[in-house]
Protein backbone atom coordinates (compact mmCIF):
# COMPACT_ATOMS: atom_id res chain seq x y z
CA UNK A 1 0.00 0.00 0.00
CA UNK A 2 2.47 2.54 1.09
CA UNK A 3 4.36 1.48 -2.01
CA UNK A 4 1.18 2.50 -4.37
CA UNK A 5 0.49 5.93 -2.95
CA UNK A 6 4.80 6.55 -3.30
CA UNK A 7 3.66 5.96 -6.86
CA UNK A 8 0.46 7.88 -7.14
CA UNK A 9 2.83 10.95 -5.30
CA UNK A 10 5.17 10.56 -7.85
CA UNK A 11 2.63 11.28 -10.73
CA UNK A 12 0.87 13.94 -8.85
CA UNK A 13 4.51 15.30 -8.91
CA UNK A 14 5.17 14.93 -12.47
CA UNK A 15 1.69 16.40 -13.54
CA UNK A 16 2.41 19.56 -11.04
CA UNK A 17 5.86 20.02 -12.73
CA UNK A 18 4.53 19.21 -16.33
CA UNK A 19 3.43 22.45 -18.77
CA UNK A 20 -0.18 21.54 -18.21
CA UNK A 21 -0.19 22.66 -15.04
CA UNK A 22 1.09 25.87 -15.50
CA UNK A 23 -0.53 27.14 -18.84
CA UNK A 24 -3.24 29.10 -18.94
CA UNK A 25 -6.27 29.65 -22.10
CA UNK A 26 -4.25 32.21 -23.53
CA UNK A 27 -0.77 30.04 -23.72
CA UNK A 28 -3.25 27.52 -26.03
CA UNK A 29 -4.41 29.94 -27.93
CA UNK A 30 -0.89 31.64 -28.83
CA UNK A 31 0.52 28.51 -29.03
CA UNK A 32 -2.72 27.90 -31.90
CA UNK A 33 -1.26 31.39 -33.62
CA UNK A 34 2.18 30.35 -33.43
CA UNK A 35 1.33 26.91 -35.78
CA UNK A 36 -0.80 28.93 -38.26
CA UNK A 37 2.22 31.30 -38.61
CA UNK A 38 4.19 28.46 -38.97
CA UNK A 39 1.92 27.00 -42.35
CA UNK A 40 2.28 30.46 -43.84
CA UNK A 41 5.94 30.58 -43.17
CA UNK A 42 6.56 27.33 -44.61
CA UNK A 43 3.10 26.47 -46.81
CA UNK A 44 2.87 29.93 -48.29
CA UNK A 45 6.19 31.11 -48.14
CA UNK A 46 5.20 34.44 -46.48
CA UNK A 47 8.59 36.67 -45.45
CA UNK A 48 10.18 33.09 -43.95
CA UNK A 49 13.14 34.34 -42.87
CA UNK A 50 11.26 36.61 -40.46
CA UNK A 51 8.28 35.26 -40.07
CA UNK A 52 9.27 31.17 -39.13
CA UNK A 53 11.54 32.61 -35.93
CA UNK A 54 9.06 34.79 -35.19
CA UNK A 55 6.22 31.41 -35.00
CA UNK A 56 8.62 29.26 -33.78
CA UNK A 57 9.93 31.97 -31.07
CA UNK A 58 6.07 32.33 -29.22
CA UNK A 59 5.66 28.98 -29.48
CA UNK A 60 8.72 28.36 -27.27
CA UNK A 61 7.78 30.66 -24.99
CA UNK A 62 4.15 29.95 -24.49
CA UNK A 63 5.18 26.21 -23.76
CA UNK A 64 8.28 27.60 -21.37
CA UNK A 65 7.50 30.85 -20.22
CA UNK A 66 11.05 30.42 -17.84
CA UNK A 67 12.72 30.80 -21.34
CA UNK A 68 12.30 34.21 -21.16
CA UNK A 69 12.78 34.70 -16.61
CA UNK A 70 14.72 37.67 -16.30
CA UNK A 71 17.97 37.22 -13.18
CA UNK A 72 16.88 37.61 -10.01
CA UNK A 73 18.51 37.07 -6.37
CA UNK A 74 17.95 35.19 -3.56
CA UNK A 75 19.06 36.55 -0.26
CA UNK A 76 20.54 33.95 2.55
CA UNK A 77 22.23 34.34 5.55
CA UNK A 78 26.15 33.96 5.73
CA UNK A 79 25.75 31.54 8.99
CA UNK A 80 23.13 29.90 7.08
CA UNK A 81 24.80 28.82 3.64
CA UNK A 82 27.78 28.52 5.74
CA UNK A 83 25.50 25.60 8.27
CA UNK A 84 24.34 24.21 4.81
CA UNK A 85 27.61 23.97 2.68
CA UNK A 86 30.40 23.62 5.62
CA UNK A 87 32.46 26.24 4.32
CA UNK A 88 31.93 30.17 3.36
CA UNK A 89 32.15 31.02 -0.18
CA UNK A 90 33.93 33.84 -2.52
CA UNK A 91 31.87 33.03 -5.02
CA UNK A 92 29.03 35.24 -4.20
CA UNK A 93 28.71 39.31 -2.98
CA UNK A 94 27.82 40.37 0.63
CA UNK A 95 25.42 42.56 1.80
CA UNK A 96 24.64 43.78 5.19
CA UNK A 97 20.84 43.98 6.18
CA UNK A 98 19.85 45.53 10.18
CA UNK A 99 23.87 44.22 11.38
CA UNK A 100 22.56 40.68 9.52
CA UNK A 101 25.18 39.63 6.62
CA UNK A 102 23.77 37.70 3.59
CA UNK A 103 25.05 36.19 0.44
CA UNK A 104 23.40 37.42 -2.46
CA UNK A 105 23.04 33.74 -4.82
CA UNK A 106 21.98 34.90 -8.16
CA UNK A 107 19.45 32.72 -10.04
CA UNK A 108 20.51 32.97 -13.93
CA UNK A 109 17.59 33.99 -16.70
CA UNK A 110 16.40 32.32 -19.50
CA UNK A 111 18.37 31.78 -22.44
CA UNK A 112 16.08 33.83 -24.89
CA UNK A 113 16.01 36.85 -21.66
CA UNK A 114 19.77 37.23 -22.49
CA UNK A 115 19.46 37.36 -26.38
CA UNK A 116 16.31 40.00 -26.08
CA UNK A 117 18.94 42.35 -24.57
CA UNK A 118 20.02 42.70 -27.91
CA UNK A 119 16.39 43.83 -29.32
CA UNK A 120 15.99 45.85 -25.79
CA UNK A 121 19.15 48.07 -25.81
CA UNK A 122 18.28 48.42 -29.88
CA UNK A 123 21.08 46.73 -30.94
CA UNK A 124 20.19 44.21 -33.35
CA UNK A 125 17.85 47.00 -35.58
CA UNK A 126 21.41 49.24 -37.02
CA UNK A 127 23.00 45.36 -37.62
CA UNK A 128 19.70 44.58 -39.62
CA UNK A 129 20.13 47.83 -41.63
CA UNK A 130 23.73 47.04 -41.99
CA UNK A 131 22.66 43.76 -43.66
CA UNK A 132 19.93 45.06 -45.85
CA UNK A 133 22.48 48.06 -47.06
CA UNK A 134 24.80 45.07 -48.15
CA UNK A 135 21.82 43.57 -50.16
CA UNK A 136 20.37 46.57 -51.71
CA UNK A 137 20.78 48.16 -54.70
CA UNK A 138 19.74 51.95 -54.92
CA UNK A 139 20.06 51.84 -58.76
CA UNK A 140 16.34 52.06 -59.72
CA UNK A 141 16.25 55.13 -56.90
CA UNK A 142 18.75 57.17 -58.32
CA UNK A 143 17.88 57.03 -62.04
CA UNK A 144 14.17 57.84 -60.71
CA UNK A 145 14.44 60.09 -57.86
CA UNK A 146 10.99 60.80 -58.30
CA UNK A 147 10.48 57.70 -56.40
CA UNK A 148 11.76 59.48 -53.08
CA UNK A 149 8.18 61.19 -53.39
CA UNK A 150 6.42 57.90 -53.40
CA UNK A 151 8.52 56.70 -50.40
CA UNK A 152 7.82 59.49 -48.50
CA UNK A 153 4.12 59.15 -49.50
CA UNK A 154 3.75 55.85 -48.07
CA UNK A 155 4.75 57.04 -44.37
CA UNK A 156 1.49 58.78 -44.36
CA UNK A 157 0.38 56.15 -42.62
CA UNK A 158 3.06 56.28 -39.69
CA UNK A 159 1.52 60.21 -38.67
CA UNK A 160 -1.92 59.15 -39.08
CA UNK A 161 -1.91 56.39 -36.70
CA UNK A 162 0.43 58.57 -34.48
CA UNK A 163 -2.47 61.27 -34.11
CA UNK A 164 -5.12 58.35 -33.73
CA UNK A 165 -3.57 56.76 -31.05
CA UNK A 166 -3.21 60.02 -29.33
CA UNK A 167 -7.15 60.25 -29.60
CA UNK A 168 -8.06 56.91 -28.27
CA UNK A 169 -6.07 57.66 -25.36
CA UNK A 170 -2.06 56.38 -25.75
CA UNK A 171 0.57 59.01 -24.50
CA UNK A 172 2.45 61.22 -27.23
CA UNK A 173 5.28 58.16 -26.46
CA UNK A 174 3.53 55.35 -26.94
CA UNK A 175 1.43 56.49 -29.86
CA UNK A 176 4.85 57.52 -31.73
CA UNK A 177 5.78 53.87 -31.09
CA UNK A 178 2.28 52.57 -32.44
CA UNK A 179 2.58 55.00 -35.57
CA UNK A 180 6.34 53.06 -36.38
CA UNK A 181 4.70 50.14 -37.45
CA UNK A 182 2.78 52.10 -40.55
CA UNK A 183 6.51 51.95 -42.54
CA UNK A 184 6.75 48.22 -42.31
CA UNK A 185 10.04 48.07 -41.03
CA UNK A 186 10.70 46.18 -38.16
CA UNK A 187 13.79 47.38 -37.28
CA UNK A 188 13.09 51.03 -37.24
CA UNK A 189 10.00 49.61 -35.18
CA UNK A 190 12.18 48.31 -32.42
CA UNK A 191 14.27 50.83 -32.30
CA UNK A 192 11.81 53.29 -31.87
CA UNK A 193 9.53 51.82 -28.95
CA UNK A 194 12.91 50.68 -27.43
CA UNK A 195 13.51 54.61 -26.75
CA UNK A 196 10.29 55.40 -26.62
CA UNK A 197 7.83 52.99 -25.18
CA UNK A 198 9.88 49.96 -24.17
CA UNK A 199 7.10 48.59 -22.17
CA UNK A 200 5.27 48.14 -25.83
CA UNK A 201 8.45 46.50 -27.25
CA UNK A 202 6.48 42.75 -27.04
CA UNK A 203 3.22 43.90 -29.01
CA UNK A 204 4.77 46.43 -31.58
CA UNK A 205 7.85 44.19 -32.73
CA UNK A 206 5.27 41.22 -33.77
CA UNK A 207 2.78 43.37 -35.54
CA UNK A 208 5.58 44.92 -37.20
CA UNK A 209 7.35 42.11 -38.41
CA UNK A 210 3.67 40.19 -38.80
CA UNK A 211 2.40 42.60 -41.10
CA UNK A 212 5.89 42.85 -42.99
CA UNK A 213 5.26 39.14 -43.71
CA UNK A 214 1.56 39.59 -44.35
CA UNK A 215 1.91 42.08 -47.14
CA UNK A 216 0.88 39.44 -50.47
CA UNK A 217 -2.44 39.52 -48.25
CA UNK A 218 -2.84 42.99 -47.13
CA UNK A 219 -1.71 44.87 -50.25
CA UNK A 220 -3.28 43.63 -53.26
CA UNK A 221 -7.08 43.96 -52.12
CA UNK A 222 -6.23 47.80 -51.02
CA UNK A 223 -4.14 48.65 -54.40
CA UNK A 224 -7.03 46.78 -56.61
CA UNK A 225 -9.84 48.93 -54.50
CA UNK A 226 -7.66 52.52 -55.23
CA UNK A 227 -6.65 51.72 -58.79
CA UNK A 228 -8.26 51.03 -61.88
CA UNK A 229 -7.38 48.19 -64.70
CA UNK A 230 -6.45 50.73 -66.78
CA UNK A 231 -3.83 52.20 -63.96
CA UNK A 232 -2.67 49.23 -63.34
CA UNK A 233 -1.82 47.90 -67.25
CA UNK A 234 0.43 51.37 -67.58
CA UNK A 235 3.61 50.37 -68.92
CA UNK A 236 6.64 52.20 -67.51
CA UNK A 237 9.88 53.23 -69.77
CA UNK A 238 13.07 51.43 -68.88
CA UNK A 239 15.25 53.12 -66.35
CA UNK A 240 18.23 54.14 -67.64
CA UNK A 241 22.18 52.70 -66.58
CA UNK A 242 23.17 54.02 -63.30
CA UNK A 243 26.86 54.81 -62.99
CA UNK A 244 29.32 53.16 -60.36
CA UNK A 245 30.21 56.91 -59.06
CA UNK A 246 26.77 57.31 -58.67
CA UNK A 247 26.04 54.31 -56.76
CA UNK A 248 29.44 55.22 -54.31
CA UNK A 249 28.33 58.95 -54.34
CA UNK A 250 24.63 58.10 -53.12
CA UNK A 251 25.36 56.53 -49.79
CA UNK A 252 28.18 59.71 -48.72
CA UNK A 253 25.71 62.52 -49.88
CA UNK A 254 22.73 60.83 -47.89
CA UNK A 255 24.30 59.83 -45.13
CA UNK A 256 25.56 63.47 -44.56
CA UNK A 257 22.17 65.44 -45.14
CA UNK A 258 20.22 62.87 -42.59
CA UNK A 259 22.96 63.18 -40.08
CA UNK A 260 22.42 67.38 -40.63
CA UNK A 261 19.22 67.43 -40.79
CA UNK A 262 17.46 64.53 -38.69
CA UNK A 263 20.47 63.33 -36.61
CA UNK A 264 18.82 60.82 -34.66
CA UNK A 265 18.14 59.04 -37.50
CA UNK A 266 21.50 58.93 -38.23
CA UNK A 267 22.39 55.47 -36.26
CA UNK A 268 20.03 53.23 -38.63
CA UNK A 269 20.48 55.41 -42.07
CA UNK A 270 24.50 55.88 -41.39
CA UNK A 271 24.45 51.67 -40.85
CA UNK A 272 22.30 51.31 -43.58
CA UNK A 273 24.44 53.37 -45.92
CA UNK A 274 27.93 51.53 -44.75
CA UNK A 275 26.27 48.53 -45.75
CA UNK A 276 25.44 49.90 -49.17
CA UNK A 277 28.85 51.00 -49.65
CA UNK A 278 30.85 47.92 -48.57
CA UNK A 279 28.46 46.75 -51.89
CA UNK A 280 29.11 49.50 -53.90
CA UNK A 281 33.06 49.84 -53.65
CA UNK A 282 33.93 46.76 -54.51
CA UNK A 283 36.94 46.87 -52.49
CA UNK A 284 35.86 45.34 -49.30
CA UNK A 285 33.84 41.78 -50.86
CA UNK A 286 34.60 40.06 -47.79
CA UNK A 287 33.17 42.21 -45.66
CA UNK A 288 30.00 43.06 -47.92
CA UNK A 289 29.56 39.07 -47.72
CA UNK A 290 29.59 38.54 -44.28
CA UNK A 291 27.18 41.44 -44.14
CA UNK A 292 24.79 39.92 -46.49
CA UNK A 293 25.11 36.25 -45.21
CA UNK A 294 26.76 35.45 -41.45
CA UNK A 295 25.95 38.81 -39.96
CA UNK A 296 22.44 39.28 -41.51
CA UNK A 297 21.06 35.42 -40.53
CA UNK A 298 22.85 35.50 -37.06
CA UNK A 299 20.63 38.56 -36.22
CA UNK A 300 17.70 37.49 -37.69
CA UNK A 301 17.77 34.48 -36.09
CA UNK A 302 18.32 35.87 -32.95
CA UNK A 303 15.98 38.80 -33.10
CA UNK A 304 12.84 37.16 -34.86
CA UNK A 305 12.91 34.38 -31.95
CA UNK A 306 13.27 37.22 -28.99
CA UNK A 307 10.59 38.87 -30.82
CA UNK A 308 8.35 35.94 -31.12
CA UNK A 309 8.92 35.05 -27.03
CA UNK A 310 8.14 38.13 -26.01
CA UNK A 311 4.04 37.17 -27.46
CA UNK A 312 2.97 35.19 -24.11
CA UNK A 313 -0.20 34.83 -23.71
CA UNK A 314 -0.94 36.68 -20.77
CA UNK A 315 0.67 39.78 -22.01
CA UNK A 316 -0.65 39.37 -25.28
CA UNK A 317 -3.62 38.86 -25.01
CA UNK A 318 -5.23 41.74 -23.75
CA UNK A 319 -7.12 44.67 -24.87
CA UNK A 320 -4.57 47.20 -24.92
CA UNK A 321 -2.13 44.83 -27.01
CA UNK A 322 -4.95 43.99 -29.17
CA UNK A 323 -5.95 47.71 -29.60
CA UNK A 324 -1.60 48.44 -30.68
CA UNK A 325 -2.33 45.43 -33.26
CA UNK A 326 -5.57 47.21 -34.80
CA UNK A 327 -3.62 50.44 -35.12
CA UNK A 328 -0.59 48.44 -36.70
CA UNK A 329 -2.88 47.18 -39.24
CA UNK A 330 -4.50 50.67 -39.81
CA UNK A 331 -1.29 52.26 -39.52
CA UNK A 332 0.11 49.68 -42.41
CA UNK A 333 -2.98 50.21 -44.69
CA UNK A 334 -2.86 54.09 -44.58
CA UNK A 335 0.75 53.88 -45.76
CA UNK A 336 -0.15 51.89 -48.48
CA UNK A 337 -2.75 53.97 -49.61
CA UNK A 338 -0.62 57.19 -49.42
CA UNK A 339 1.99 55.81 -51.88
CA UNK A 340 -0.61 54.67 -54.22
CA UNK A 341 -2.71 57.54 -54.01
CA UNK A 342 0.38 59.85 -54.45
CA UNK A 343 0.78 57.43 -57.31
CA UNK A 344 -2.24 58.49 -59.28
CA UNK A 345 -0.97 61.94 -59.09
CA UNK A 346 2.00 61.88 -60.47
CA UNK A 347 0.37 59.02 -63.22
CA UNK A 348 -1.71 62.29 -63.73
CA UNK A 349 0.66 65.01 -64.08
CA UNK A 350 2.93 62.56 -66.34
CA UNK A 351 0.22 61.70 -68.50
CA UNK A 352 -0.01 58.44 -68.20
CA UNK A 353 3.59 57.42 -67.45
CA UNK A 354 3.91 55.99 -63.77
CA UNK A 355 2.16 53.11 -62.88
CA UNK A 356 -0.03 53.90 -59.71
CA UNK A 357 0.77 50.32 -58.41
CA UNK A 358 4.65 51.28 -57.68
CA UNK A 359 3.38 53.66 -54.80
CA UNK A 360 2.42 50.87 -52.61
CA UNK A 361 6.02 49.47 -52.93
CA UNK A 362 6.65 52.61 -50.60
CA UNK A 363 6.60 51.05 -47.30
CA UNK A 364 9.90 49.77 -46.42
CA UNK A 365 8.74 46.08 -46.42
CA UNK A 366 11.86 45.43 -49.14
CA UNK A 367 11.67 43.39 -51.20
CA UNK A 368 8.12 41.99 -50.89
CA UNK A 369 6.11 45.03 -51.18
CA UNK A 370 7.98 45.78 -55.03
CA UNK A 371 7.38 41.63 -55.74
CA UNK A 372 3.42 42.36 -55.00
CA UNK A 373 3.47 45.59 -56.99
CA UNK A 374 4.83 43.40 -60.05
CA UNK A 375 2.21 40.57 -59.00
CA UNK A 376 -0.82 42.88 -59.46
CA UNK A 377 0.39 44.64 -62.37
CA UNK A 378 1.31 41.37 -64.36
CA UNK A 379 -2.50 40.39 -63.31
CA UNK A 380 -3.72 43.35 -65.47
CA UNK A 381 -1.16 43.13 -68.16
CA UNK A 382 1.00 40.16 -68.30
CA UNK A 383 3.73 42.28 -70.57
CA UNK A 384 4.36 44.52 -67.84
CA UNK A 385 7.25 44.33 -65.67
CA UNK A 386 6.91 46.91 -62.48
CA UNK A 387 9.75 45.33 -60.40
CA UNK A 388 12.56 47.70 -61.24
CA UNK A 389 10.17 50.55 -61.10
CA UNK A 390 8.70 49.52 -58.03
CA UNK A 391 12.23 48.91 -56.27
CA UNK A 392 13.15 52.50 -56.49
CA UNK A 393 9.97 53.73 -54.31
CA UNK A 394 10.88 50.31 -51.93
CA UNK A 395 14.19 51.43 -51.13
CA UNK A 396 12.74 54.97 -50.79
CA UNK A 397 10.84 53.31 -48.14
CA UNK A 398 13.62 51.82 -45.94
CA UNK A 399 15.50 55.92 -45.98
CA UNK A 400 11.56 57.05 -45.36
CA UNK A 401 10.77 54.66 -42.45
CA UNK A 402 14.42 55.21 -40.69
CA UNK A 403 13.85 59.31 -41.45
CA UNK A 404 10.33 59.04 -39.87
CA UNK A 405 11.70 57.32 -37.22
CA UNK A 406 13.75 60.60 -36.67
CA UNK A 407 11.69 62.94 -36.81
CA UNK A 408 9.41 60.96 -33.71
CA UNK A 409 12.48 60.75 -31.66
CA UNK A 410 13.55 64.06 -32.08
CA UNK A 411 10.05 65.83 -31.06
CA UNK A 412 9.10 62.92 -28.26
CA UNK A 413 11.91 62.48 -26.54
Amino acid sequence: MEVLQRFFDSILNIIKVSGFASLGWQNYVMIAISIFLIYLAIKKEYEPLVLLPIAFGMLLVNLYPSLMAAPSYELQTVTDYIAQHGAASSAYPIIEQAGVQYYQIPSYGGLLYYLYQGVKLGIYPPLIFLGIGAMTDFGPLIANPKSFLLGAAAQLGIFITFIGAILIGFTTKEAGAIGIIGGADGPTAIFVTSKLAPHLLGPIAVAAYSYMALVPIIQPPIMKALTTKKEREIVMEQLRPVSKLEKIMFPVVVIILVALFVPDATPLVGMLMLGNIFKESGVVDRISKTAQNELMNIVTIFLGTTVGATATGAVFLTPKTLGIIALGLFAFACGTAGGILFGKLMCKFTKGKVNPLIGSAGVSAVPMAARVAQKVGQEANPTNFLLMHAMGPNVAGVIGSAVAAGVLLSILQ
